[in-house]
């Protein structure tokens, strides 16, 4: 009799010990599933935050291009600016000189002119005199109209400059825009990976804490299952303006008028303007951050206003100075400014407050 009571109490201990595993599957397959969902969530979370991020750089890069075109583009401006006052100042001057001319033969009347005809001392002196009176109000008129063909270039190009300003200046406008959209959702993707990420931790910790609960109950489950069955029943239980060797490379003829070109539309006709400009290109051309040759650089996308203003095309057509061939020339062959030897980039003067070296009418500096 003892002995079948016996089995009977270890039978039912193993049923219930069973009944407890059986049971326990169902909260497991039940958290599990939570904690898959939440690891999906969090996957696909990071992933998008990751592709937001390389988008609010890649925005970054072209908001920093456009307001490097945005301030070259200032410095053009200005420099135009001053062109267009200078042709306004000799128009007007040319117009006043025309204007004394004009009051002093009307108020002298024919008489001067007459005085002038009748001085002649033979034929050919005469014909010689009523040519210069007839040429000089030529003179006046294509000197004024000259002028004026001028002042409405520079003022048209003025113009262009402008549009071009303020046409990039609503694109940076815009890129800003979609960066603040972008970085506000990222704030809000980063705030939905924290709340998931700090929800499947909360599920881990519960997960281990249910495991190693499960555990220590079977532990002690089969602890008391062994113990029952050897238990007996019923037992309880100011700048350097030397010139330095920067080392010379080969370049085609063509190349060197390149070069000279955009010397002679970026700075004053002066050796040192000239070569300062040239040391920036060439530092360039040796830098691996910027394209490896002089046309490279050169027509690098935004880098330098009269490639897309159409001011180097113009300067190729007609030819450069002499001057500007000279420092392209000695530029190639080595030769570098060595105030400005470690300069990347460079201003219209006026047109900036940076800290910089200023030559001629530039500004240079290391980096934008």
């Amino acid at each position: 009799m003892k002995f079948y009571k016996k089995r009977w109490i270890q039978s039912g201990i193993a049923l219930i010990c069973s009944l407890a595993i059986v049971l326990s599957v169902f909260p497991v397959l039940a958290d599990n599933e939570e904690i898959n969902n939440l690891e999906d969530q969090s996957s696909s979370l990071e992933s998008e935050l990751q592709g937001i991020n390389e988008d609010i750089l890649a925005l970054s890069d072209e908001i920093s291009t456009t307001e490097m075109q945005v301030e070259m583009l200032n410095g053009e401006i200005a420099r135009t600016s001053d062109e267009l006052d200078e042709a306004m100042a000799n128009e007007e001057r040319q117009y006043e000189d025309m204007k004394a001319r004009i009051k002093y033969m009307y108020e002298h009347g024919n008489a001067t002119l007459l005085e002038l005809l009748f001085s002649a001392e033979d034929m050919s002196d005469f014909l010689n005199k009523a040519d210069f009176i007839e040429n000089l109000s030529e003179y006046d008129r294509d000197a004024l109209n000259s002028l004026k063909d001028i002042h409405n270039q520079i003022e048209e190009e003025k113009e262009n400059l402008q549009a071009q300003q303020d046409s990039l200046s609503q694109l940076s406008d815009r890129l800003e825009s979609q960066q603040a959209e972008l970085q506000a959702k990222a704030d809000e993707t980063s705030t939905n990976l924290a709340d998931v990420q700090a929800r499947l931790q909360k599920a881990k910790e519960e997960e281990a804490a249910r495991i190693a609960a499960e555990e220590e109950a079977r532990r002690k489950a089969a602890e008391e299952a062994a113990a029952s069955v050897n238990r007996p029943s019923g037992s309880g239980g100011g700048y350097d303006d030397s010139i330095i060797n920067g080392g010379g490379i080969d370049v085609s003829t063509d190349d060197v008028t390149l070069l000279a070109a955009i010397l002679q539309c970026e700075a004053y006709q002066d050796y040192d303007s000239l070569l300062a400009v040239a040391t920036v290109i060439m530092n360039r051309v040796e830098s691996p951050r910027f394209p490896n040759s002089i046309s490279g650089v050169i027509y690098a996308s935004g880098q330098f206003e009269p490639v897309w203003t159409g001011r180097l095309e113009k300067v190729l057509r007609d030819g450069p100075t002499s001057l500007s061939m000279e420092v392209a020339q000695d530029a190639i062959n080595g030769s570098r400014l060595a105030a400005v030897a470690d300069c990347y980039y460079f201003l219209y003067a006026p047109s900036t407050d940076r800290d910089g070296i200023v030559i001629g009418d530039n500004i240079f500096f290391q980096s934008w």
